[in-house]
């Protein structure tokens, strides 16, 4: 289905979910209405908007009074390039965190029974919810700001546990990343509390007579700097391989995801010290876990499920609890492609390109297309010769443009195993003088070193693929098998060249390899032309098409 013609380009518009996009019948009937929509979020939305529009009725006072500070009240954004706007949330982002808190204030719906309550499908049964704890996923398009969306609900629980009695929520949290990326992300907004002096988060001292500002103290521990318990709170940030390290081997070289080399280093050796989840909840009473990038967690057998199960466990026999676990990601999908039963807001893609919180992806015109041809050869470069001249030549058509902006377009070409990324940057570099030593490959030997096989160089890696967006980085172009699928969150690419098969049944691979290249370029649409992202491969098209 198309975009309804009432829907809104403003982002911040409340959105009605009479006008929300929803796939077609043709869509429902070839793939499966499990598959495409998530059964809870019409009926939420529906409430949330009833409850929005009675003020928040039967919420704690609370809750009323961080719901309007956020978005309600004018916010001057020191930070931004533009003087004329102050700051404001997406409705998106809005829109779930008032999900979650109606859930799991005001109708208190925290188990599968409650839940099942708000199914439009039809299809949910009780055994689809895996949990014994509240569970709430968030879905929303890489770039829309989940990150965000964490510091709201961490707020949130902090001062609801602060300030209300008998309050079920806590004043501990576990904010989880899946790797090593995303990690080096979060560090940037959580070390020293910047994300929440930053973005208005913190009413000021004296909003409705209290002072909010001095109150909120949580101790921050990085991941295996663990420093004292703090009874004022604290905010345990790690990588989710810091979490079970002693249940599972070293990843191999010949495991079906081998992401882990790049995106999360080997468990250390037994003189480095990792984070004692048993300590941890020995000395904390209750606990919120936030899971960045959750779609990880989409099957009770892995590991990761595990661990969280444990951390509850281990709660519950001491008299305590694990208070919620909340999830943010674009694909809450299982491996068969079935949406999270536990979703209850989303914010999909078609909506985030038509309102311009992401760039806009796009097919190069029918003609170039046409020439594309996948030839016959043994080599990997002569089979795909055609796509990375494409992919060059709608990168070249930004680059120089953004130039004068002041911007360096990026070129993101992703293939199917490691010994192709070299092949590809030989004949780059050979074929184009403007990438001359502007091609960064980054993959994994087939024994699992990095190729620089170093520590050192690994850092390199990281942080030049971090850096690319720099004028006074090298880099222009990066090429990678899978490791750069997420948590890579530059602002600046503008052409991707996918050189693989997407054959997974979740989906998952193609959208999270079209997330790499959302992320707008300028954040203020005033400030510069926001270039398309020209997209080449075969399964992001049916995506684009849709969207």
């Amino acid at each position: 289905m198309a975009i309804h013609p009432d829907f809104p380009n403003d982002p911040y518009t409340i959105l009605d979910p009479s006008i929300r996009w929803f796939p077609g019948d043709l869509d429902k009937n070839n793939l499966g209405h499990d598959k495409l929509i998530p059964p809870l979020v019409h009926k939420i939305r529906k409430c949330v908007t009833q409850w929005r529009i009675n003020n928040y009725e039967g919420a704690s006072w609370l809750t009323r009074a961080l719901l309007t500070y956020w978005f309600d009240l004018t916010h001057h954004n020191e930070n931004s390039d533009s003087q004329e706007e102050g700051f404001k949330w997406y409705f998106a982002q809005r829109e779930a965190v008032e999900s979650v808190i109606w859930l799991y204030e005001v109708i208190k719906a925290r188990d599968s029974s409650q839940l099942l309550s708000f199914d439009s499908s039809g299809l949910l049964q009780k055994e689809h919810f895996k949990e014994d704890w509240p569970r709430y996923v968030m879905k929303l398009a890489t770039g829309s700001g989940k990150t965000k969306i964490l510091s709201l609900l961490i707020t949130w629980c902090y001062f609801h546990k602060k300030y209300e009695g008998q309050s079920d929520l806590s004043m501990n949290f576990l904010v989880v990343a899946p790797n090593i990326i995303v990690l080096d992300r979060l560090k940037l907004d959580f070390d020293g509390l910047k994300i929440f002096h930053q973005d208005p988060l913190l009413p000021y001292n004296g909003y409705l007579g209290k002072k909010w500002q001095d109150d909120f103290n949580p101790a921050v521990h990085i991941q295996d700097e663990v420093g004292n318990i703090s009874e004022e709170g604290n905010i345990y940030l790690t990588n989710v391989h810091r979490l079970f390290l002693s249940k599972q081997t070293s990843p191999c070289a010949d495991d079906i995801d081998a992401t882990d080399y790049f995106l999360g280093a080997k468990p250390p050796s037994k003189t480095v010290p990792t984070m004692d989840l048993g300590e941890l909840i020995r000395k904390v009473p209750d606990l919120v876990i936030l899971n960045d990038e959750a779609h990880h967690i989409h099957d009770e057998s892995l590991t990761w499920f595990k661990t969280i199960q444990d951390i509850h466990a281990g709660l519950v026999e001491r008299g305590h609890k694990l208070s919620a676990q909340f999830d943010v990601t674009a694909t809450p999908r299982h491996v068969n492609g079935a949406i999270f039963a536990n979703t209850i807001s989303d914010y999909p893609l078609c909506e985030a390109i038509y309102q311009g919180v992401v760039k806009h992806p796009v097919i190069p015109d029918d003609a170039s297309m046409a020439k594309l041809q996948e030839k016959t050869s043994d080599e990997f470069v002569e089979r795909y010769e055609d796509h990375l001249n494409l992919g060059y030549v709608e990168w070249k058509k930004v680059y120089d443009r953004q130039l004068i902006m002041g911007k360096k377009a990026v070129l993101f070409i992703m293939t199917d195993e490691t010994k192709s990324c070299d092949q590809i940057k030989e004949y780059l570099e050979g074929t184009y003088p403007e990438f001359k030593g502007a091609v960064l490959v980054i993959h994994t030997k087939r024994n699992g070193d990095i190729k620089e096989g170093s520590k050192s160089g690994l850092d390199d890696l990281r942080k030049a693929s971090r850096e690319i967006d720099r004028l006074d980085n090298p880099y222009k172009v990066i090429v990678s098998v899978l490791m750069l699928r997420e948590g890579w969150d530059v602002k600046n690419v503008t052409t991707i060249v996918g050189l693989r098969a997407y054959s997974a049944s979740s989906k998952i691979l193609p959208e999270l390899t079209l997330g790499r290249g959302l992320r707008r370029m300028y954040r203020e649409k005033s400030i510069g032309e926001e270039p398309k992202l020209s997209v080449i491969a075969d399964l992001p098209h049916q995506i684009i098409k849709n969207h």
